[in-house]
């Protein structure tokens, strides 16, 4: 038996597929890049609006270091990692819909 030829009709690799996929994608995007900027500004806003909580001592440095020096990088580890996740959901969401023919939403 022949190989059977790709199928030209492959919704999957279509152009709204496609489309579809990448405007979802950059939504997630902008979610992560919006919740890192306003972590990133929050803090001299936090230590410009409030500097005496800022200066809090929390286990041995003030709240101020504490976020920036040691919670910070995990911070940005969360959103790396929660982008990740959700964007092969969305790719894995895509395909189903796609393989199925449902109407998505």
């Amino acid at each position: 038996m022949p190989p059977t030829s790709p199928d030209h009709d492959d919704i999957v690799h279509s152009e709204s597929f496609l489309r579809s996929l990448m405007r979802r994608q950059l939504s997630l995007s902008i979610s992560c890049a919006a919740t890192f900027l306003v972590a990133l500004l929050g803090m001299p806003l936090l230590n410009y609006f409030a500097p005496d909580l800022m200066a809090t001592r929390v286990g041995g440095f003030t709240l101020s270091w504490l976020v920036l020096g040691v919670l910070f990088f995990p911070f940005v580890w969360v959103i790396s990692y929660m982008f990740i996740k959700r964007s092969i959901a969305l790719e894995n969401d895509e395909v189903t819909h796609a393989q199925t023919g449902k109407e998505k939403r």
